[in-house]
């Protein structure tokens, strides 16, 4: 029976932060030593943070990861590691550096580079052509990255064929609703198809429109579970894995030709690593994996993007325009959950038009979160407005310009106090409006980070109802999640004035935006054909605006900016 220890460093490291992320992999390697684990392993480009984009058109950038890498190496004294980095060999490479005892032994290139989605790998780095294994005493290892294991062709089941009873395959794969499932689905038949157990290493935190999830795990030949790490938060992740030398599906496995060499790499290398020490390891206690809900793990994947954002960007707090409706109900408790309710302020800016509800509302929810909300009337200043405009809209009846300017007047107060206090302005608009237009450029719009642009209206009632549940009270007032939507920008007025109610909408929206579906299966789901038609068309007319909102976290397959990147000046009609 073969023996070995392996430490998953799960951690959230900053893209350009190379000195704090040294830090954090070296911190990281002395526990696991203390441990007396023989191997951990890394998340995908650990060291330069993920994804660095640009920054590696940058010599530079790459010569100072080079640097940093090797200040990793001189750390690397007693414990093999795989650590994610950026090579420079005949271009750039995605590359996994195999440390051994003080010394880089090898470096793998990711083969399969991802270009669809927000994955845009083939702008920066050529792919590698190598299929080394590494072994440690009796035991051998093969290391890939990421997308290699998506591939059924992969070299994962290469690497157990040349002898890897262990594949290490190290990630940066970001967060969507359901990709957990489908990730340890996935890894689970490569391990039964290649006969070796396998190692998944996640990152974890927030960088801009991402969120990586960790969820780590480590499954043996079989396929079965042995352990697996929490999703949204740091952890070393440790596990023992015992191998046995007579397994019926490895041998089968390795029987197989390896035909999926023919006009790919250079072939199969055998490396020869520190061997571990022997004697008796410590015990060890991972913290327990708690399976999240639904709901909960897009609630979850919003604070930790939430709050990332705010603290790797240096802001001293947010400041979010409170309006007693249900999406800036939602983004508020989100803003505390992540960073504190001293950090978190609201501003209250009614006009003629907000109801007494509405003030009741949002004074009710802050003094639920415990944040303090500062009232400014807008009346005022939208009297000003219309009087200096007057002359001009002389003989023109009131229209959607007069509503504009009063979400205009409100997002400039907003901005006001984001620049005198250094707060970022967190908008609440939801994917529903965002894919429709329901939205005001400029005004309802203007801010820094939109935490919620990737979450559907439905979803926005069902994760606040789940918020109240875990508080086990009225966190978010009842009456917000039960009153009719209004922006409150005319008399009596209402959603759906404009939309189709959310339930009729958000399907369409589903099947338009994240699953490319043609107008006739849009109209064979059940959806009234005018409906579909006026739907569609305001998706398509609504580009230009979402080319100017702010960023926002990625919580579906499909979501609005890198995911979804449609011409503004189009003309095309699919109906």
């Amino acid at each position: 029976m073969k023996k070995i220890r392996i430490v998953l460093a799960q951690i959230n490291p900053t893209v350009g932060d190379l000195p704090g992320n040294v830090k954090k992999i070296i911190s990281c390697m002395k526990r696991a030593r203390e441990a007396r684990a023989d191997i951990i392993a890394f998340p995908e480009l650990a060291v330069t943070g993920y994804p660095p984009e640009d920054l590696l058109l940058s010599p530079d950038f790459i010569e100072d990861n080079m640097d940093a890498l090797e200040k990793i190496v001189q750390a690397s004294k007693g414990i093999t590691a795989f650590v994610g980095f950026v090579d420079r060999a005949d271009g750039i490479c995605n590359a996994a550096a195999v440390l051994s005892n003080g010394s880089c032994a090898d470096v793998y290139h990711k083969m399969h580079l991802p270009n669809y989605g927000v994955f845009d790998e083939y702008r920066y780095f050529r792919p590698g052509r190598r299929y080394p294994v590494y072994h440690l005493g009796n035991v051998v290892v093969g290391v890939n990255i990421c997308e290699d294991i998506w591939h059924e062709d992969t070299p994962s089941r290469i690497q157990a064929a040349a002898g890897a009873d262990v594949i290490i395959n190290i990630n940066a794969s970001p967060y969507h609703m359901g990709k957990a499932v489908f990730r340890e689905k996935l890894v689970r038949a490569r391990s039964r198809e290649s006969g070796a157990a396998m190692v998944y290493v996640n990152m974890v935190g927030g960088q801009d429109e991402l969120v990586f999830d960790g969820g780590s795990f480590v499954v043996d030949a079989e396929g079965n579970l042995l352990v697996k790490g929490n999703q949204f938060r740091e952890e070393l992740i440790t596990v023992d894995l015992a191998i046995s030398g007579d397994r019926e599906t490895a041998a089968v496995a390795r029987s197989r030709p390896l035909k999926s060499l023919r006009g790919k790499g250079t072939g199969i290398e055998k490396i020869n690593l520190a061997a571990p020490a022997r004697g008796k390891k410590p015990g060890y206690r991972n913290r327990k994996y708690r399976m999240l809900s639904e709901h909960e793990e897009v609630y979850e994947a919003l604070v930790l993007g939430a709050g990332d954002y705010v603290r790797k960007n240096g802001f001293r707090g947010v400041v979010i325009g409170m309006s007693g409706g249900i999406d800036s109900a939602l983004v508020a408790t989100i803003a505390v959950d992540a960073l504190g309710k001293d950090n978190v302020h609201g501003l209250f800016m009614p006009s003629m038009y907000t109801s007494k509800e509405s003030r009741e509302d949002t004074f009710g929810h802050a003094g639920n979160l415990g944040i303090k909300v500062t009232a400014i009337p807008i009346g005022p200043l939208f009297r000003s407005y219309l009087k200096l405009l007057a002359k001009h809209f002389a003989g023109l009846p009131p229209d959607i310009t007069e509503e504009n300017l009063q979400a205009r007047i409100r997002g400039n107060l907003l901005m006001a106090f984001s620049n005198k206090f250094r707060w970022l302005v967190l908008t609440t608009g939801n994917k529903s409006e965002m894919s429709v237009g329901y939205a005001t450029l400029y005004g309802d719009m203007a801010g820094g980070f939109a935490v919620i642009k990737d979450v559907p209206k439905t979803l926005v009632y069902k994760l606040c109802e789940w918020r109240n549940r875990k508080a086990g009270r009225e966190l978010i007032p009842a009456r917000v999640l039960w009153k009719e939507p209004t922006a409150e920008l005319k008399p009596d007025q209402r959603d759906t004035d404009t939309l189709p109610p959310y339930q009729v909408l958000d399907p369409i929206l589903k099947a338009y935006v994240e699953e490319d579906r043609s107008f006739e299966e849009i109209l064979n789901m059940g959806c009234d054909a005018e409906c579909a038609k006026r739907v569609i068309a305001m998706i398509d007319h609504s580009e230009y605006k979402r080319r100017q909102a702010p960023p926002g976290i990625k919580i579906t397959p499909r979501a609005f900016g890198k995911d979804r990147r449609f011409p503004i000046t189009n003309r095309y009609k699919s109906f």
